[in-house]
């Protein structure tokens, strides 16, 4: 089933695919047995859903989540449900494509007060002194 991001966001089910794998975490002897950590690829790059700016703000978010082929993996083995490790991948897929849909504030300029520039210049002084003081006497 297709996943939902926002209103404008959903991803189509060709665009994901799941791998289960063994875990490393808590689960007995089935530990050795059962896959239940999921691993989830996202062709992000190849999306026709997302806009070229949310991609843009999705590298950078992703990190090393990022491959080189331009797809997200995000790997989870919390817990020992199998559907539950798949439910927990796809809700922290949707919510880092929700915080790359957010556009950041642009910075605006603003010139240091006069207060704050004095401070520093003093500071500047006080450590000029300190240092002075640690030279040898005359």
């Amino acid at each position: 089933m297709p996943l939902t991001v926002t209103e404008q966001i959903t991803i189509a089910d060709w665009e994901l695919t799941e791998q289960f794998v063994r875990s490393s975490g808590p689960g007995g002897q089935n530990v050795n047995k059962v896959s239940t950590a999921v691993e989830l690829r996202f062709e992000a790059a190849r999306s026709p859903n997302l806009p070229e700016q949310v991609k843009h703000r999705l590298r950078r978010l992703a990190g090393r989540r990022w491959t080189k082929d331009g797809a997200i993996i995000i790997q989870v083995e919390e817990t020992r449900s199998q559907a539950r490790n798949r439910e927990i991948a796809r809700e922290r897929l949707a919510e880092l494509i929700r915080k790359a849909t957010e556009k950041p504030k642009r910075r605006i300029k603003t010139k240091p007060t006069r207060g704050s520039i004095e401070r520093r210049i003093k500071a500047k002084k006080v450590r000029s002194e300190v240092k002075k003081l640690r030279g040898k006497p005359e």
